[in-house]
């Protein structure tokens, strides 16, 4: 099996995740510089196999796309012309960012830590990818 990588796309920086190659643990990868995302995103997949990239996508509580999905749309067109040979999925991100605010404070990191936005970043792609994981397992039954 090949890894997943998910990315929680933002206009100065970008979340990434990435699964063990069983595809069974979500783990954060590194916050990037948005303009350096595809220089790393190429050297990352010139040395892990890669099946996937799970982008966050923006909604809002109507289900409808939020005002950030502005600048992510241009960023997946291009992603699909720069790794053709990669599936493309796009995952709910609502509340990420909250999510991880409140798991970042639930370890129990100082307050200098918890205001570190690159951090909250991939814990947000974690969360992502976690929740993607879930989704394409099917319904757990007891």
């Amino acid at each position: 099996m090949a890894r997943i990588v998910a990315i929680d796309y933002g206009q100065k920086r970008v979340g990434l995740a990435v699964t063990d190659e069983l595809q069974m643990i979500a783990t954060g990868l590194t916050t990037v510089h948005s303009k350096d995302i595809f220089t790393f995103l190429k050297d990352y997949v010139s040395k892990e196999n890669v099946e996937c990239f799970v982008i966050g996508e923006p909604k809002q509580m109507n289900n409808t796309k939020s005002e950030s999905a502005q600048f992510i749309e241009p960023f997946v067109k291009k992603m699909k012309k720069e790794f053709p040979e990669i599936k493309i999925d796009r995952f709910d991100e609502r509340f990420t960012s909250k999510m991880a605010s409140q798991a970042i404070l639930d370890a129990g990191l100082k307050k200098k830590d918890r205001q570190n936005k690159a951090l909250i970043d991939t814990v947000s792609a974690t969360i992502i990818l976690q929740s993607y994981m879930q989704y394409i397992s099917g319904p757990q039954i007891p």
